[in-house]
């Protein structure tokens, strides 16, 4: 295939000249897209109609792997567009749309987005709006290096490729190929930049094993203090052989309504599911602690899961989850608006309570409302006694509360929970 006929094909190449045209892509859910299959969300489409400088339109899968590939990891069309888009977003803000994508995209199109570092991003942005013509991730186009060695080597026959001291600044490298010399001295200045791992780790891990040696010896021939107790069995044992690493431990993840009209927010549900107490969320006294606060962590003793007490994480968003947190998800409390579980993982209400326990909280007094009672019996409805100014005579809540630890621990055990965390059918299944 000539060098030209490649470039037309290749799905980057035809979207750095969509963006250097200043011409915008077209998202569309089809190879052969009509008016009807255009969409405006990312998370939808499947293709992307991509319009050139020279007026030819031309559809790529948003799932083509592309020729920039850092560590030699290929890079899909819709990473690349997608970085494209946000190329003006921090570091953190970059981030959180990226996991938001990836929580729409198992319910629209399908697939996921990548990541990319942000030297990764740098590079990438640079080369696709033309700032660059070069880059070390991005492979030559196929048949592109034949052709460029055709042209030095008609080049050289021609008496133009001479070396540096003959005055026209090109000089050979290896392969027989011409630079330009001012281009190697810009190249001989530049600093490698490495990931996190290299910088924090070097090339490779480092094996602490002979100063876990070193140290126990130490420990054994130093001479006791009959004032002070011997070191544990448990620490000593640990010196002297290194023992593996242990598993990080998994909390169990809670979530609460973000609803403003929710009986149940982050201000007053540790008093509520710790103490047994409720207090309503605008109260001085519940919001003068954690009202502020979008996380709180509380524990709870569930003795068919753990002999000891359970750390819970409370949340009231998903706009810092990862796709594994919806594994350590135990409960969903919920007012019954249906714009909650739009960024969840499962949108759709019967699906998502057909993974994970619902509860409502609500007036003993009234009746659930029916946007609740249309979830189905995935979702558990309790009712608290109306808030008369004080937490006198409240002992109906503790009851309340035990029927919700109970739907979460029985949740729980199905999913094969232990003190470390979900069992391996729980993450399978969510």
């Amino acid at each position: 295939m000539a060098a030209a006929e490649a470039e037309t094909a290749d799905a980057l190449y035809n979207l750095r000249r969509s963006i250097k045209a200043s011409a915008t892509p077209i998202l569309t859910t089809s190879a052969s897209p009509t008016p009807a299959d255009t969409v405006s969300d990312l998370a939808l489409a499947t293709h992307i109609s991509l319009n050139t400088d020279d007026g030819e339109h031309r559809t790529f899968a948003l799932g083509t792997p592309t020729r920039f590939a850092p560590d030699a990891q290929p890079i899909d069309l819709r990473s690349c567009y997608f970085a494209w888009l946000n190329k003006d977003a921090s570091v953190t803000d970059y981030f959180a749309a990226v996991q938001t994508l990836n929580e729409e995209l198992p319910s629209g199109a399908g697939g996921s987005v990548q990541n990319l570092t942000f030297a990764q991003k740098i590079e990438l942005i640079a080369w696709l709006s033309g700032e660059t013509e070069g880059s070390d991730s991005i492979a030559p186009v196929e048949g592109a290096a034949l052709h460029t060695a055709a042209g030095d080597a008609a080049a050289i026959a021609g008496g133009r490729g001479v070396p540096l001291d003959g005055g026209r600044g090109v000089k050979h490298v290896a392969g027989g190929k011409m630079v330009d010399a001012r281009l190697l001295q810009i190249y001989d200045g530049e600093r490698k930049m490495g990931d996190h791992n290299s910088v924090l780790r070097g090339s490779k891990n480092v094996d602490f094993t002979p100063y876990r040696k070193i140290a126990a010896s130490f420990l054994r021939s130093r001479p006791t203090d009959p004032s002070k107790p011997p070191l544990p069995t448990s620490l000593v044992s640990n010196l002297q052989k290194p023992s593996q690493q242990q598993k990080k431990r998994l909390f169990p993840i809670i979530l609460l309504s973000p609803s403003a009209s929710s009986l149940l927010r982050t201000s007053n549900a540790k008093t509520f599911l710790s103490d047994g107490v409720f207090t309503p969320p605008n109260t001085t006294d519940s919001s003068s602690t954690s009202a502020s606060a979008n996380m709180i962590q509380i524990q709870r003793l569930l003795p068919s899961i753990s002999s000891q007490p359970l750390t819970f994480i409370l949340v009231d968003s998903t706009s810092s989850f990862k796709p594994t947190y919806w594994s350590r998800v135990v409960g969903i409390f919920t007012t019954g608006q249906l714009w909650q579980f739009k960024s969840y993982k499962y949108t759709n209400p019967a699906e998502l309570f057909a993974h994970y326990p619902g509860i409502f909280v609500g007036w003993s007094s009234e009746e659930p409302p029916e946007t609740v009672k249309q979830l189905g019996r995935g979702v558990l409805p309790v009712g608290v006694d109306k808030w008369t100014g004080s937490e006198k005579g409240r002992w109906r809540d503790r009851e309340v509360v035990e029927r919700i630890w109970g739907r979460i621990e029985e949740g729980m055990r199905k999913g094969g929970w232990t003190r470390d965390g979900p069992g391996m059918a729980a993450q399978q299944g969510r």
